[in-house]
């Protein structure tokens, strides 16, 4: 099986390091090589058609149960993925090698660590929007000791600066993805606490990025959790 198309950065990267690159992707794949089929959220179903693929890669999250549901009408074999913690992860990065005929990974699930600070991480800005802790990310980062704030407002709530504020955060733990914060808006987000740049990648991308991931963001916030950082 060689003609597979992609709808999940995480699975774009997934399948090249696997040695199955895709002939088609999103332009949210960070891919300028690979032909672009619309975004994850709206996907080109006629181009995708014409490709003729072997297999397209969708996730519940990701993608839109409308899109999956064109690709099947249109005669399409499509695979299905559900991650929404890193418990999920070896149970379908399994299932995804079983389809495009590769061995099964290394598992990489881990039991979360004993909560030792409490973050917030915002992932928007104007309104802000954080992360809840039943989420991949909230997931990933639970492993390392970390527990997610705010715990009970759903998995993407939105917050204005007064309830920021009140969450007393001990650590701003702030991705570039998806709004691509940086330097520049360290002072307004250090209302909320202290802040900690991350890689976007490394905390909301799975699969073959998993692993290697928990180390560096582990790495990278040593300090935070007591720990020298490593050099």
């Amino acid at each position: 099986m060689h003609r597979l198309v992609s709808l999940v950065p995480s699975v774009t990267e997934t399948l090249t390091a696997w040695g199955r690159e895709p002939i088609a992707c999103t332009r949210f794949c960070e891919r300028d090589d690979l032909l672009h089929v619309g975004g994850t959220k709206n996907p080109d179903i006629e181009a995708i058609a014409a490709l003729q693929p072997d297999l397209v890669v969708v996730d519940v999250e990701e993608n839109r149960r409308e899109d999956a549901e064109a690709l099947v009408a249109a005669g399409l074999r499509v695979h299905v993925l559900r991650i929404r913690s890193l418990g999920d992860v070896d149970e379908q990065m399994s299932g995804l090698a079983g389809a495009v005929d590769v061995a099964p990974p290394r598992p990489v699930s881990r039991t979360a660590g004993p909560p030792m600070v409490r973050a917030v991480v915002p992932i928007w800005r104007r309104p802000w929007m954080t992360i809840g802790p039943d989420t991949y990310g909230g997931s990933l980062l639970a492993v390392l000791g970390i527990r997610i704030v705010p715990e009970d407002l759903g998995d993407y709530p939105s917050l204005d600066d007064e309830q920021l504020v009140a969450l007393g955060a001990d650590v701003v733990l702030v991705p570039d993805e998806p709004y691509a914060f940086q330097e520049r808006h360290r002072a307004e987000l250090e209302a909320f606490g202290p802040v900690v740049f991350v890689d976007g990648k490394d905390l909301f991308w799975w699969g073959a990025r998993t692993a290697g991931a928990l180390g560096r963001l582990e790495a990278r916030l040593s300090h935070v959790l007591g720990a020298p950082e490593a050099v």
